[in-house]
């Protein structure tokens, strides 16, 4: 196989790690690699003087936009901590463009996806970016198909990754698909990560809906469902811990957290049986009736339909072999 050339866009206040994942990746995938079938990565940027990263590290870029004009095999826009408010500076926008025609894929690491959004590239196709952005994205950008609890997604030669860190996953598949799931599992034992994380961003956390107010109503459910979250919840025992009827709590819920009682409740009980797969070696039967699932195979249910993954699979990627 020929040399990969890989570029990674960069600018004013990036997030380190958007860069540095995928770089690392390439770089561990080379010490595995021959000299004729090796990555090699460059850093592109309006100018060459040193940008400071979001942490505070200084990155200099290898080429400029005007200089980059060869073609490249992968070409990855990195993200920032907080996505931009308006289109980026000119000869960002215009060079972002032109990927589909500057390589073979590309793509972007983060809250770069809405550079790509700017630039008319997300148009009809399925995306993804960090969980906390995503409904940013998908209203900035109503015709992408925001895929929100992906790590990433590959559309056609269209690829997207999740927050951050998601660009090391992105690193490992792109090097899987080209190398081989071999190749990619070494990368990964050298980084000390997931060789393939299944599963979505853990954005199901109840805590990300909590509403500002900690006292108040609806706050006051959440902790109660928190605090028994074995046992039974119906729209109407809620309603009677706070003194409103089902109606009204169901509408209040609603506006303080953008999700019904009922959304919420599952949400909980999945990120409780999260930590315990993790953090345990329980038989699956005694995570599902502590979590309020009633049955292994109603908890195996709610994870495929809501994380992609089945319990088994999320406590192998992340937790203690199962002991039953």
């Amino acid at each position: 196989m020929p040399v990969q050339a890989v570029a990674i866009v960069v600018y004013e206040g990036v997030q380190a790690l958007d860069v540095a994942g995928p770089m690392d990746v390439f770089s561990e995938a080379n010490t595995f690699l021959g000299n004729a079938d090796r990555y090699e990565t460059v850093l592109v940027a309006a100018h060459r003087s040193p940008l400071r990263a979001s942490n505070g590290i200084r990155l200099m870029a290898d080429l400029t936009f005007e200089e980059a004009v060869g073609g490249f095999d992968i070409i990855l826009v990195a993200g920032a901590p907080a996505p931009p408010e308006a289109e980026p500076e000119p000869c960002l926008l215009e060079w972002i463009k032109e990927l589909p025609w500057r390589s073979s894929l590309y793509g972007s690491i983060c809250t770069g996806a809405f550079m790509l959004g700017y630039a008319g590239l997300l148009d009809d196709r399925r995306v993804t970016t960090h969980w906390q952005d995503a409904e940013a994205l998908a209203a900035r950008f109503p015709k992408a198909k925001v895929e929100a609890d992906l790590i990433y997604v590959r559309d056609g030669r269209l690829i997207t990754a999740a927050g951050v860190t998601a660009g090391i996953d992105l690193g490992l598949a792109l090097v899987g698909q080209r190398h081989g799931a071999e190749t990619a599992l070494k990368v990964a034992k050298r980084l000390v990560v997931v060789a393939q994380r299944q599963g979505g961003q853990s954005q199901f956390s109840p805590y990300l809906t909590a509403p500002a107010d900690p006292e108040s109503p609806i706050a006051r459910i959440q902790d109660h469902v928190m605090a028994k979250i074995g046992e039974r919840h119906t729209l109407e025992s809620l309603a009677g811990i706070v003194g409103m009827s089902p109606r009204n709590l169901a509408r209040h819920f609603v506006q303080a957290t953008g999700t019904t009682p009922h959304e919420f409740i599952e949400r909980a009980r999945i990120d409780a049986a999260r930590m315990m797969l993790e953090g345990s070696d329980r038989p699956l039967k005694a995570v599902a009736f502590d979590c309020g699932f009633g049955s292994a195979d109603r908890m195996r249910i709610v994870f495929s339909t809501r994380l992609g993954v089945t319990p088994v699979q999320y406590r192998a990627s992340f937790g203690r072999p199962e002991s039953e």
